[in-house]
């Protein structure tokens, strides 16, 4: 199965931080992640889950990536 973004991990806010927050498990920040199962580190929890449960990310090369989405008009 593919989803177009994984954002429904569980996360933390950062002390100090007015808008930063990081996965609970991997301790990987959310803008590091950009909504991208391989933005957990490969021993995160809840990567692991995912990718047990079948979910992987979407692999088509003619889609345009999550990070180029301002460069269009």
């Amino acid at each position: 199965m593919i989803k177009t973004y994984y954002i429904d991990y569980p996360q933390e806010h950062l002390e100090g931080q007015a808008h930063t927050y990081r996965c609970v498990y991997c301790k990987v920040v959310t803008t590091k992640i950009n909504g991208s199962l391989q933005g957990h580190l490969p021993d995160c929890t809840y990567r692991l889950k995912l990718e047990h449960d079948g979910f992987e990310r979407n692999q088509n090369p003619n889609s345009p990536s999550c990070s180029a989405a301002d460069d269009f008009d």
